[in-house]
């Protein structure tokens, strides 16, 4: 059996808004990674690496953006608005379907 790699945040579906798309760009907004860095090609197990380093970035502001210090939070702020503007002009319906 072949090992699924991620496709990078700049392939990922939605502008990358999906689980893994949302690890890699928080990785951006504590420092874990520099934005040049997609993670396209990485593993199962370098993601979940990944995710760990963010959940443990995460927990001294219980997991809320507005917890964060006033420059991770703008950071913040910006890189999710700019993935929410990109995906609405590529079609990302935000409404929830039946099967939501």
């Amino acid at each position: 059996m072949t090992e699924q790699l991620y496709v990078g945040i700049h392939e990922d579906e939605n502008e990358g808004l999906t689980h893994l798309g949302r690890i890699v760009r928080d990785a951006w907004v504590f420092g874990i990674l520099p934005e040049t860095e997609t993670c396209a090609g990485w593993s199962n197990a370098q993601m979940q690496i990944l995710y760990e380093k963010v959940h443990a970035a995460w927990e001294p502001y219980a997991h809320l953006p507005s917890r964060l210090p006033d420059a991770l939070r703008d950071r913040h702020t910006q890189l999710y608005a700019e993935a929410i503007a990109n995906a609405k002009k590529k079609g990302w319906n935000t409404e929830l379907g039946e099967d939501d």
